[in-house]
């Protein structure tokens, strides 16, 4: 079985799951993803409530699993909030 190894960013209030934009293609899941995922440059941070686990999920359908390690532990809001909100007709 093939892994994709990613890494989850959080603050006190949120996470996200980072994974490529490619990789969502690749998948055939870009259009199933909501805009509270955000975006920056070839990187989508997967909401970690709806958008993470359909990534997960959909990976595993294919024969892929996936390893989560954590990454950076906000104290206050993470910069992710910040960026661009997720739009599945821009991925095209």
């Amino acid at each position: 079985m093939a892994t994709m190894k990613k890494v989850f960013h959080s603050d006190p209030s949120h996470g996200w799951l980072a994974v490529k934009l490619d990789e969502l293609k690749m998948l055939g899941i870009t259009q199933d993803i909501s805009n509270f995922s955000y975006v920056k440059g070839k990187t989508v941070y997967l909401e970690e409530d709806g958008d993470a686990p359909k990534f997960i999920k959909a990976a595993q359908a294919k024969g892929i699993e996936v390893e989560v390690r954590q990454g950076p532990q906000r104290e206050a809001y993470s910069p992710i909030r910040y960026f661009k909100s997720y739009n599945p007709s821009e991925t095209i």
